[in-house]
């Protein structure tokens, strides 16, 4: 289950009392389905996630460090001036429906009171934050405007009347009484009873059917739903390793259970952290990742005509044999044929077909065989060449996707900034100056011998880890022959364990991390260097090591250092 009616229900339970009252300091939204709603209360900050993520809706407290983008939206730009300074005064759920209202009070410029609502619906693809006047019911602005040829059972627009979408009715559980319950059990067989309930998901709905087919009886009825009045997070895999996350412990599914948390926005935080880092990643990077895969697509069409033209240059002595054999036989080739069969001493005197060119005597069809054949031939050295260059650009787009793939959200200005100096994106007329890459960029980690790893996550980073923060003396790791990045471990004298430790690092951040066995060389730093002229995140090395491991993104991710 995430964020059906229920789930909210218990959400609120820990959510109302920390933000009610609370004034509402800031406001932004740092990429198009979210916003970011920074409450103030008792001298302490709470930032409030709300998204409209058609794939993942969601709503919760989070600690995680979301930027501030410079250019605000306009309906950022309305909520600031309708909201920012109000204060929050109730939250409701509309029954046990996925509509959330924040009511807020605030003062107009005239100084006189106004009460607005701030309507999260959480609801798949129709998801949407709506502001509206709570006392003529106007709609102000809203994320998503929707165009009414779209979406005809209520109008999506500013100054339209604020309505609720169409609810599918159903019975509230946590309010239902005892006397309630034994009239529907006593017409309804457990599965067509939670068909009944309001605010249940498949998951829940089928809990419910386990509750009441082990007792079918109101107090197995009253157990399943007090559980949402006192919620903790509970993340649960499927068979296929699916993660979900619960705010109570099922035990009908056939599900496994991976963790909990007493806390059930800190668990919410935690659960969602990875795939919002990735949603936000792919709405930032979507330029830069068309680019990278239209080149990609560009370069592996010209290795393939290349590999297909040198394949033919090397396999080009059949030209200057029927160039010999040609002028051998001068004399059979009459004016106006277009092609002969003659005896092929080279092969004993098979027959062989040559084509020829009825407007040329038969010395010059001869010298064209021998042309074409000295051509070819002499073509081998450039193409050879053109496909070494082709395929070390299609590495040097491998590992910008390999960048993308491992960035965080404020990485991909610098993955931008790179393809505008390569020539692969215009550089736009009002564009920002590079920020300085520092080490609070990269990702660190602490091994279990207490040393430090630090990684580089696209070539920028890369290039300025290798080459000015890292000791000459620290050990460089980066997987062999394919694109990955840089990782360096701050130590001389490494244990076993740290080289095995580091280079599963150093696997996990490369294409091959997905891999069993993966293979990562390692060498000290002072043995790395950049080639003149060479594109961002190449370097050459020698006199390496080589250690074969398995990535396990659990044991790493639990070794990261988190920055504050």
């Amino acid at each position: 289950m995430a964020f059906d009616g229920l789930f909210i229900h218990s959400l609120l339970q820990d959510l109302t009392p920390t933000l009610v009252d609370s004034r509402l300091s800031k406001i932004y939204q740092p990429f198009d389905q979210d916003l970011v709603l920074i409450f103030r209360k008792n001298r302490k900050n709470y930032q409030f996630l709300i998204s409209a993520n058609a794939q993942y809706p969601r709503m919760y407290l989070t600690d995680q460090s979301i930027a501030n983008p410079d250019k605000a939206p306009i309906f950022v730009m309305v909520l600031r001036k309708y909201l920012e300074g109000s204060v929050l005064q109730s939250i409701e759920q509309v029954g046990l429906n996925r509509i959330v209202n924040f009511h807020f009070s605030n003062r107009n410029e005239l100084g006189d009171q106004v009460k607005l609502v701030l309507s999260v619906e959480l609801m798949g693809r129709h998801s949407n934050v709506i502001l509206y006047d709570q006392q003529n019911n106007h709609i102000i602005d809203l994320l998503k405007r929707i165009n009414p040829d779209e979406n005809r059972a209520r109008i999506l627009l500013p100054k339209a009347k604020y309505e609720l979408p169409p609810l599918k009715p159903g019975l509230n559980g946590l309010t239902l009484s005892e006397n309630e319950f034994k009239q529907l059990s006593s017409k309804y067989q457990p599965d067509e009873l939670a068909k009944q309930m309001d605010g249940l998901d498949r998951d829940d709905r089928n809990e419910l059917i386990g509750y009441l087919e082990d007792d079918y009886s109101y107090s197995s009825f009253k157990t399943f739903f007090d559980q949402f009045n006192n919620p903790r997070a509970f993340v649960l895999k499927t068979p296929r390793n699916k993660r979900k996350i619960f705010c109570y412990l099922p035990y009908h599914l056939d599900l496994k259970k991976e963790s909990s948390n007493p806390d059930l926005n800190k668990g919410l935080d935690d659960f969602y952290e990875y795939q919002a880092t990735r949603d936000w990643v792919k709405q930032r990077a979507s330029q830069v990742e068309q680019v990278v895969k239209n080149e990609q697509k560009k370069l592996s069409k010209k290795v393939k005509k290349l590999e297909k033209q040198l394949d033919l240059a090397e396999n080009s002595e059949g030209y200057r044999i029927k160039g010999e054999i040609l002028n051998a036989n001068l004399s059979q080739v009459k004016p106006g044929m277009t092609k002969i069969s003659l005896p092929n001493y080279y092969e004993n005197n098979v027959p062989i077909e040559i084509k020829l060119d009825p407007a040329l005597s038969p010395a010059r069809n001869a010298q064209k065989y021998f042309t074409r054949y000295k051509k070819l031939r002499d073509s081998i050295k450039h193409v050879n060449e053109q496909i070494k260059i082709a395929k070390g650009n299609l590495r040097y787009f491998d590992s910008i996707q390999t960048a993308i793939d491992n960035a965080d959200p404020q990485d991909i200005d610098q993955i931008n900034d790179e393809l505008i100096n390569q020539g692969y994106i215009r550089k736009q007329k009002k564009n920002k100056r590079r920020k300085k890459i520092t080490e609070r960029n990269l990702n660190e980690f602490k091994l279990s011998s207490g040393k430090h790893v630090l990684v580089g996550k696209n070539n920028y980073q890369n290039d300025w880890l290798t080459l000015k923060k890292a000791n000459k003396s620290d050990y460089w790791f980066h997987v062999k022959n394919m694109p990955g990045s840089h990782v360096i471990l701050r130590d001389d004298q490494p244990t076993d364990q740290d080289i095995k430790e580091a280079a599963e690092i150093a696997a996990f951040f490369s294409k091959g991390k997905d891999s069993a066995h993966v293979q990562v060389d390692y060498v000290q730093d002072k043995r790395v260097k950049k080639p003149n002229g060479a594109k961002p995140g190449f370097v050459i090395y020698t006199g390496q090591n080589s250690i074969e491991v398995t990535p396990h993104e659990d044991e790493i991710m639990a070794k990261k250092v988190e920055k504050k």
